[in-house]
């Protein structure tokens, strides 16, 4: 059940200065993490829609390699998972500065019952029918063309691709949906609004996929944001999420060339 005590919530009434605070906290929170890869996202895919060929003819690879040096990629890769590792503290950070610890957001103890199983769940509910969605927007020709992997066949490849699942699963669970959904509810905001402006963020920064991407993204922001501010259980979201990415970039680098319908 959702924890609905104010005074454990730290939910005293705010100064005016105070309300400002937290907005210009969360500005700024936004700023070095996913607000500013929306507007980068959003920047991609109108250069993509005026490129020739259109969104459709362009490429993106979500885990490239970055060196042909083995020792020098597999660090620009952990680099990478430190810095949406690094996100998630700040947010959980700020959040303990205010007296919401990690367990009052969902982050105790992990529960087969309680966390395990909901998650399996999402990511069924979420993952089948986003390849679906995907597959039908790439074949409009209104989704890029998505390259899950593009990492070398390296000892380290797919270890590094479920470290890379974890640290997208974590920064963006944390910030997106606990850190703002919190935030925004300390302004004031009703639960649904709230909703909306983290499903739109989620959504925006997943724009260079193209528009299937974004809605795809957007819808599952509104699941997952609902889901926790029924239940205040984060970890099911972070599990369904790592979930989803694992799958993805492992299955796409397992079968690639072997099956005719991955594009």
């Amino acid at each position: 059940m959702r924890a609905e005590s104010g005074a454990e919530w730290g939910e005293t009434e705010l100064t005016e200065r105070e309300r400002f605070a937290i907005r210009i906290e969360i500005a700024i929170v936004l700023t070095v993490t996913f607000g500013l890869s929306g507007v980068s996202a959003a920047l991609s895919l109108i250069d993509s829609a005026l490129t020739p060929g259109g969104v459709g003819g362009k490429t993106i690879a979500l885990n490239a390699s970055r060196s042909t040096q083995s020792l020098i990629d597999l660090l620009f890769q952990l680099l990478g998972a430190l810095r949406l590792a690094g996100w998630a503290a700040l947010g959980l950070y700020l959040l303990w500065r205010s007296g919401i610890g990690p367990r009052l957001i969902g982050l105790a103890r992990i529960r087969w019952r309680s966390d395990v199983l909901p998650g399996l769940a999402l990511a069924a509910i979420i993952g089948i029918p986003g390849l679906g969605l995907y597959l039908i927007a790439h074949a409009m020709g209104v989704s890029v063309t998505i390259v899950p992997s593009s990492l070398g066949e390296h000892w380290w490849r797919l270890p590094a691709l479920i470290l890379s699942a974890c640290a997208n699963a974590v920064a963006e669970e944390v910030l997106v949906v606990a850190y703002l959904l919190t935030r925004l509810r300390r302004l004031g905001w009703t639960d649904n609004s709230a909703l909306l402006a983290s499903a739109f963020l989620r959504g925006s920064y997943h724009l260079y996929q193209g528009l299937g991407g974004g809605l795809g993204n957007l819808v599952m922001g509104l699941i997952f944001g609902r889901f926790w501010q029924r239940t205040t259980r984060l970890w099911p979201l972070i599990l369904a999420h790592a979930t989803i990415d694992a799958v993805a970039y492992i299955g796409y680098t397992l079968l690639r060339g072997h099956v005719s319908w991955l594009p």
